[in-house]
Formats: structure tokens, C-alpha cells, sequence
């Protein structure tokens, strides 16, 4: 639930920044939404290329 509120918080925050920066509200919140799904699908593949590194793994 946490990390769905800060996600939350993270896409409100970046739909208000392009709304200031586009003066469109519609253009603002696919900025945000696209910028949300670049941001999650980037976290899995990161995560996923980490689940095989070995450094620092004991046993």
C-alpha cells in the first residue's frame, strides 16, 4: 500500500508540473502517466537484471 500511495503521490506531482509546463491539463496528464509506465517497466527489468547478479551473496 505504501508504495502504491507514494506512486500516487509521484504521478498528482508530475501531471501538476506538466500542466504548469504545457498549460494543458489533458497534455500534463499523459506526460505523467507516460512517465509513470516508463518509470515501472523500467524498475522491473532493473530489478529482474539484479535478481541475477551474484556480487555480495553469501551462500
Amino acid at each position: 500500500m505504501k508504495a502504491l500511495v507514494w506512486n500516487a503521490i509521484g504521478l498528482a506531482v508530475m501531471a501538476g508540473v506538466g500542466l504548469a509546463m504545457t498549460g494543458s491539463a489533458a497534455l500534463g496528464g499523459a506526460m505523467a502517466l507516460l512517465n509513470t509506465v516508463i518509470g515501472l517497466v523500467s524498475y522491473v527489468i532493473y530489478e529482474r537484471v539484479w535478481a541475477h547478479v551474484e556480487w555480495g551473496r553469501h551462500g
